[in-house]
């Protein structure tokens, strides 16, 4: 092949060396003794320096470094190895410190030019620019990181479904080590009523359709299912065929389970909103019977849907599983009375939601009347209230609760006979299975009340 002489040394031809210029590889040559003799634009590009031909010697880098950060001789590098030691040398692998302090790891690829006698006139070194390497196997790094302490499961398998990968939450879901998981089928997690979705993931994968996000059911070694959201994805090697799948599994157990409660919360919040719709109906009715005025009706109305609110309220903050007798004389009667004329004593039992409901608007009729008309219209008297629970000789347990007023002023039973009548005599006991009596005295109101335990307190919540 023709050659040009440049800088002493035998080169290639023209046209071979407008090749040289042209490869976008940083490429050049030096003579026996280092110094260089020719570089191309991609040489001058990775140092970020112009070198001086036939006086800087062994590599054009402004600063070389090891690896490890180290600061490097020219004369150590690997060009000058490869001639001082005459041999050709692979991998050389340093740090080229640009002027601007910026740092650009490289390989090295020194090998010997010789004459026709054999003796060694100069090398030709070929660098590669490791950054895109390094940031290739920093993103494998992190890719392997983030796969391995995801919370989902993520499992790879070979487009015959044999399970390749398995990470630790992999594990954590469904039971199998990576030594039992990986090499088997993937069908171990598939209930065998779900083995027709793993034919149809399969098919799509090879036609390269990545399978959105579902929700399916699978199995884990001890044999329960578990239902899990599922993302499949094809894996494809480096020219692009599909060589397998990827699968994203996330354990949705208990958002199921939630959804699970909101439907059943709803339903119970759709029975007891018609049960309020039905005290609503028969307040209203009961009020305008009573009222003596349009406004005097309406200002009755409102305070007893606002007493139905307070109860509402206890039982959407407990998500509907009841409140206790105390907290809904919190709730109820505190409004009316001061701490020191209320007494209320008893043991903790929590209500059933109907009870509340009831119960409460029972506890606002009593307060309402004494602010009116009994004890606590007055600054002197008070307010017990005392609840229990009996048990019969047959087992029957009964929940009984008194509200008696001292030392108010004497009432007419006779004037007072409106809808808290109605309420405290037959609605609220009648809803718990109950009776009621209402009692007008000297000294103020005294109401007991009356019902099975199990129409009362809520057994899902044993609290007492």
């Amino acid at each position: 092949m023709d050659t040009i002489e440049h800088g002493g040394i035998g080169l290639p031809g023209a046209h071979a060396f407008d090749l040289l210029q042209a490869l976008p590889v940083a490429v050049y040559t030096t003579d026996k003794q280092g110094l260089i003799t020719f570089f191309n634009e991609a040489a001058a590009e990775l140092w970020g320096h112009r070198p001086v031909i036939n006086e800087d010697r062994w590599c054009g880098s402004w600063k070389l470094r090891h690896l490890d950060g180290r600061k490097m001789a020219h004369d150590e590098c690997p060009m000058a190895i490869a001639l001082r030691e005459e041999k050709d040398v692979r991998w050389g692998r340093a740090i080229a410190e640009r002027p601007n302090g910026e740092l650009i790891p490289f390989s090295a690829h020194p090998v010997l030019l010789r004459n026709e006698t054999g003796d060694t006139i100069g090398a030709i070194n070929t660098l590669l620019d490791l950054r895109t390497q390094t940031m290739a196997d920093e993103a494998r790094t992190r890719l392997a990181s983030i796969v391995e302490s995801s919370m989902d499961a993520i499992v790879s398998k070979d487009i015959n479904g044999i399970i390749t990968s398995w990470n630790d939450a992999a594990q954590r879901l469904f039971g199998y080590t990576p030594a039992e998981a990986i090499g088997r089928p993937v069908t171990i997690l598939i209930p065998p009523d779900h083995l027709d979705e793993e034919v149809s993931i399969i098919t799509r994968i090879r036609a390269g359709e990545v399978v959105p996000s579902y929700e399916t059911v699978r199995q884990r070694k001890d044999g329960t299912r578990i239902p899990v959201s599922l993302t499949v994805s094809p894996i494809r090697d480096g020219i692009g065929r599909i060589i397998g799948a990827s699968k994203i599994a996330r354990d949705i157990s208990s958002h199921k389970e939630s959804e699970r409660r909101i439907r059943l919360l709803m339903r119970e919040v759709n029975h007891r909103v018609k049960n309020q719709y039905s005290v609503i109906i028969s307040m209203i009715r009961e009020t305008s019977k009573q009222a003596s005025s349009p406004k005097v009706f309406l200002e009755q109305v409102r305070e007893r849907i606002l007493a139905l609110s307070e109860s509402h309220d206890l039982l959407v903050n407990a998500e509907w599983r009841g409140a206790t007798v105390a907290e809904l004389v919190e709730a109820q009667v505190r409004v009316f009375a001061a701490q020191s004329r209320l007494s209320a004593k008893g043991p903790v039992i929590m209500l059933k939601p109907n009870a509340v409901q009831y119960l409460g608007i029972a506890f606002h009729e009593l307060a309402t009347n004494s602010a009116k008309y009994g004890v606590l219209s007055n600054p002197v008297g008070q307010v017990e209230i005392e609840w229990a629970i009996t048990t019969a000789a047959d087992g029957e347990e009964t929940f009984g609760l008194v509200w008696h007023e001292h030392d108010g002023p004497p009432l007419d039973g006779e004037t007072r006979r409106g809808f808290g009548s109605v309420v405290l005599k037959r609605i609220a006991p009648q809803a718990l299975g109950g009776t009621g009596q209402l009692e007008f005295g000297e000294h103020g109101v005294s109401w007991r009340l009356e019902a099975p335990l199990r129409y009362v307190k809520n057994s899902l919540d044993e609290m007492d």
